[in-house]
Order: structure tokens, then sequence, then C-alpha cells
């Protein structure tokens, strides 16, 4: 197996590893890919039949990839429908001359890129493994073809487009209408995948380098590290090293609706 291989199937360029993820205490592990579990996360409620769950697991190609991996290249034109199963990773640029430069992360199950075989051309962005991750192909040619057989599938294809679309609008609008504070706020809940604690809280493990988290935000660093400060003294989080612990999160989501 070839672990640094694009979803098209050439030779990843290397580029340089990001921060691995560390697990925050009572994650949920990712469903395994291939399993009804997995096709529901990323294909929505309810189980798909028996029957098309079959001819997904037939045609999907899994690969075990280690961080800093190439996923999806921005110069190489897509072919395949392409998911995260497992793991942590970002869409960005990858320039030949510097590190990965992210400006959003995803963790598993999601889709990684769901339109650009559609389209026929090259990717709007590359996309980086930030952990060891397992990456899920779909031939685009069979997908089609299975659309035909199985009119359903076509259509939670096409709901799937539409919510990475209306995403992608609200990410707009928040970038042009909420303050930095707010943009963090929502940012953060995103990331609060894992159980509360007894207390109510939920760790937040850090993936990406705070600059890295900065330039998502389209803010400076140094901004960062004030809403940090900011949101500490307001008693909503608890910072320690790369490891955010949500102290409030009601007060949070608050913040972030604002």
């Amino acid at each position: 197996m070839d672990t640094h291989t694009t979803s098209s199937g050439t030779s990843a360029r290397p580029v340089r590893a990001m921060r691995p993820r560390r697990i925050a205490p009572g994650s949920i592990p990712a469903p395994a890919a291939g399993g009804a579990a997995f096709w529901t996360a990323v294909l929505g409620p309810p189980a798909l039949p028996v029957e098309i769950l079959s001819a997904l697991q037939e045609m999907a190609q899994v690969r075990e990839l280690p961080a800093g991996s190439l996923l999806v290249s921005s110069r190489e034109q897509a072919r395949d429908l392409c998911l995260l199963a497992r793991g942590d990773a970002a869409l960005g640029t990858a320039p030949d001359d510097g590190p990965f430069q992210p400006e959003r992360s995803l963790q598993g199950p999601a889709w990684i890129d769901a339109s650009s075989a559609w389209l026929g051309g090259t990717p709007a962005q590359d996309a980086m493994a930030l952990s060891d991750v397992q990456v899920v192909t779909l031939p685009r040619a069979e997908v089609q073809s299975l659309l035909q057989r199985y009119p359903e599938l076509g259509r939670r294809i096409v709901v799937t487009l539409a919510q990475q679309v209306h995403s992608l609008t609200m990410a707009t609008h928040d970038l042009m209408h909420k303050d930095a504070e707010g943009r963090f706020a929502a940012w953060l809940l995103q990331r609060c995948a894992s159980e509360a604690g007894s207390d109510g809280s939920i760790t937040v493990a850090l993936s990406e380098r705070k600059r890295d988290i900065a330039s998502q935000l389209a803010i400076t660093p140094e901004t960062l590290s004030r809403l940090l400060r900011q949101l500490s003294r307001k008693g909503l989080i608890y910072v320690m090293g790369y490891t955010v612990k949500v102290l409030d999160v009601a007060a949070l989501r608050l913040l972030a609706e604002a």
C-alpha cells in the first residue's frame, strides 16, 4: 500500500508535517470506514438500504496515510470523491517552496472533496493530513453508474453538496459580520466533539499551530492570544498548552451567536 499517494493515485509531494492532534479524553471514535455508521455519518440518516451500502463498500478504496501526507492536490485533475474516515486534516494551500497554509480543518468522518470530480477539473484547495488518517475514495464514474440504479443515493449526495454550500455561505457571513471573539467562539464550538465531563466541561485538543488557527479566523496570532486570555478571564475556557477546556458551553454558544 502506497502511504504517500493523493486521491488520484499519483505520488504525494512531501510537505511539512504539522503538529499531530492529541485525542481529548472521552473523544468518540470515528465509525469504521465501510460500515453502515460511517456512510450514515457522511451521507446523513437514515441508514441506507443494504444493497446501496454493499455497492459503496465494494467500490470504496480505503488507505491509511501518515501525518503530513498530501491527500488532495489542486494541481491534479480530480477523478474521485474523497472522504476522511478517521483522523484530522486541513484544506488550504501547499506551495512548492513553503509550509502548508491551512484555511479550514476537518475531523473524520467528513468529506474532503465531494464536488471537484463532478466538475471534471482540479480541486480548489489542497488537503493535508494533520494526523495519521484513514481516507476513502470513490471513483466518480462508478458512483455515477450507481446513481442511475439508486436515485436515493443521488438525493443524499445532492443534500451533502447543498449542506457544504450552506456551510461555506455561513462562514463567509460570519467573517463579514461577526467580530473576532464571536468567530473564535464558533470555531471552538465546532471542535467540541468529545463528551462533556462530569462538571459539564468539554476538552478540545488543538491540532494546528496557533498561527494557523489565527489564519483560519482572519486574525493575527497576537489577537488569538488576546482572545484566549479574554475568554479565560470570563471563565468560559481554561487553556493549558495546546489543550483548551471549555468550561461554559452555553455561554460560549451565546457569544458565537451574538
